[in-house]
C-alpha cells in the first residue's frame, strides 16, 4: 500500500490523495486549488498521475476544494466511479456546473487579454459537457454502509459534521493478508452547531489523515455567535448602513439563514430590514438542504417552521435583482458569494459600499492567503478591484465561531477518542505554520505525527 498527497499538503486547498493497493489505484477527493493567483495556477498543471489509471474516487463532500477538479479528471481519461453520500451526490452537479461556468467565462476574459498580446488562446480547465460526463459517474452510498470495491479494499463513510453530506472515510486495506485501516477525516465540523450532526467519533485506525485548517487556534465562544451577529446587525442598521456578508454558498449561507430566522423569532428589537440572499448558487444549494431533512441534527428536525423561508428573506437570483440591492440607500443585510471575495456578486456590493463608513463587511469563514477577503481582514486601507482602487471606510469584522471547521481543541478531542493511538497521524489541509504548531501540540500528547509533502509517497506498508 502506498499513499501520496497530491494536494492539501502544506496548504489548505486542492484536496487530492492517491491510494495505491495491490488491486487498485483510487483517489480520496479531487479538489481545486483556491487562494492566490499562484495557487490557482496549480489547477492548470497536468495531474501527477494518469487519470485513466484511477479506478474510482471517494468524494468526502461538495466544497470545490474537495471536488472541483473532478471534471478535469474525467476530461483527461478517468472513467471510474465517483462515490458520494446522498446530499453530496445532489450537490455535485450544482457545484460543478457553477464552477464550469466560471471556468468558461474566466477563459473568455483571459483569451481577450492574450489576443491583445499576440499570445495563443487558452482552453478552459473544463466545460459544462465535462461536468455532464462527471455527473454520470456518481454512485450514491449511505453513511455507515460498507462498500467492497475490489479484493483489497473496503470503505465506509461516516458523518463528518462539516457540511450536509460531508464524510469521514474509513479504508480497510488487505495488505498481503493483513488488514490495515486508514482514516481520512475529510473536513471535520464543529460540535453543537445548527443543522448538521456532530462529527462521528472513530474508535480505531492504524493511520489517520486529519484536516488541520484551524489546528493552531480556538474558536472563541465566550459570547454566543448569535448574539455577536445581532450586535453587528443592530449597530450597522443604526448607522443606516448595510451589513455585507461574504459567504460560502454551501453550509455557511444556510447556517446564517438558520441563525437569522431564530433571531427574528426571538428578538423583538430585530431591526425591520430585509435580508437578501444574493447568490444563485446558494439559492440552489438551499433547495438541497430543504430536500434532505433526514441529514439534519435533532434540533433542526424538531423545528416546526421553515428555517430557510421566513418573512423578510428575499432571494435575488437575477442580475437585475442584484443590481437593485446595490442601489438601495437604506439598511439591509446582504449575503453574497464568494466567501473569500475573489469572485461573485459580493465584489459588486463592495464596489458600491466598501467606501461608506455606515456599512459593515462581516466575514464568517476562512480567508485564504492572497484573497481579497484576507487583504481586508489584514487591515488594508484601500483595495484594488474590478479595475479600480477603493478606499476602505466600512467597518471590517469577523466572527470566527461561524467556521464549519473544527478548531484545535475539537480536532484534538476527535483524535483522542481513538481507543489506541494510531501509528502515525498525518496532518493535511493546513497552512505550514498551522501544521507545525498542531504537530507540536499532538506530539506533546503522545501522538506520532508527520506533515506530508506534496507529491511525495508517504510509506510502503
Amino acid at each position: 500500500m502506498q499513499i501520496t498527497c497530491h494536494g492539501a499538503a502544506g496548504f489548505v486547498t486542492g484536496s487530492c490523495h492517491l491510494v495505491e493497493t495491490s488491486a487498485s489505484r483510487f483517489l480520496i477527493d479531487c479538489g481545486m486549488y483556491q487562494g492566490s493567483k499562484e495557487m490557482n495556477r496549480l489547477n492548470y498543471e497536468p495531474f501527477a498521475f494518469d487519470p485513466a489509471t484511477i479506478d474510482f474516487v471517494i468524494n468526502t463532500h461538495g466544497h470545490i476544494d474537495h471536488c472541483g477538479l473532478l471534471p478535469k479528471l474525467v476530461k483527461h481519461g478517468f472513467k471510474g466511479t465517483i462515490y458520494a453520500s446522498p446530499p453530496t451526490a445532489d450537490l455535485l452537479p450544482i457545484m460543478l456546473q457553477d464552477s464550469a461556468f466560471i471556468q468558461e467565462k474566466d477563459t473568455e476574459h483571459e483569451n481577450r487579454r492574450r489576443l491583445r498580446k499576440g499570445q495563443e488562446p487558452r482552453q478552459p480547465l473544463y466545460t459544462i459537457e465535462d461536468v455532464e460526463h462527471t455527473i454520470s459517474l456518481i454512485q450514491v452510498i449511505e453513511y455507515d454502509t460498507s462498500m467492497k470495491t475490489d479484493d483489497a479494499t473496503t470503505f465506509r463513510l461516516r458523518d463528518a459534521g462539516h457540511v450536509i453530506g460531508s464524510a469521514i472515510v474509513e479504508l480497510f486495506i488487505d495488505d498481503d493478508g493483513t488488514e490495515v485501516k486508514v482514516v481520512f477525516s475529510g473536513d471535520l465540523g464543529q460540535w453543537d452547531v445548527p443543522i448538521v450532526e456532530d462529527p462521528t467519533y472513530i474508535w480505531n485506525g492504524n493511520y489517520v489523515f486529519i484536516e488541520s485548517t484551524y489546528g493552531d487556534r480556538i474558536h472563541h465562544r465566550e459570547e454566543p455567535r448569535k448574539s455577536v451577529l445581532f450586535d453587528y446587525i443592530k449597530r450597522t442598521c443604526e448607522r443606516g448602513g448595510k451589513l455585507l456578508i461574504p459567504s460560502f454558498a454551501l453550509e455557511r449561507t444556510q447556517e446564517l439563514l438558520y441563525t437569522l430566522s431564530e433571531l427574528k423569532q426571538e428578538r423583538q428589537d430585530f431591526p425591520p430590514v430585509n435580508i437578501y440572499l444574493d447568490s444563485p448558487l446558494a439559492i440552489k444549494i438551499t433547495e438541497v438542504f430543504i430536500n434532505h431533512p433526514d441529514h439534519y441534527d435533532e434540533e433542526a428536525r424538531s423545528r416546526t417552521d421553515q428555517p430557510f423561508d421566513f418573512p423578510g428573506l428575499i432571494f435575488t437570483p437575477s442580475v437585475d435583482e442584484s443590481r437593485r440591492v446595490n442601489e438601495l440607500d437604506e439598511p439591509a443585510i446582504v449575503i453574497a458569494g464568494s466567501g473569500m471575495c475573489n469572485a461573485g456578486r459580493i465584489r459588486h456590493h463592495l464596489k458600491h459600499g466598501i467606501w461608506d463608513p455606515r456599512n459593515t463587511v462581516l466575514f464568517v469563514g476562512y480567508q485564504a492567503p492572497g484573497t481579497l477577503g484576507r487583504v481586508l481582514l489584514d487591515g488594508a486601507k484601500e483595495i484594488k478591484m474590478m479595475g479600480d482602487t477603493f478606499v476602505v471606510k466600512a467597518e471590517i469584522a469577523r466572527i470566527g465561531s461561524f467556521s464549519a471547521h473544527a478548531d484545535q481543541h475539537e480536532l484534538t478531542t476527535w483524535l483522542t477518542s481513538f481507543r489506541e493511538k494510531p501509528k502515525t497521524v498525518f496532518l493535511i489541509h493546513g497552512e505550514q505554520e498551522t501544521l507545525e504548531s498542531f504537530s507540536a501540540r499532538l506530539n506533546e500528547q503522545g501522538f506520532t505525527t508527520r506533515i506530508p509533502e506534496k507529491g511525495v509517497a508517504l510509506f510502503d506498508d
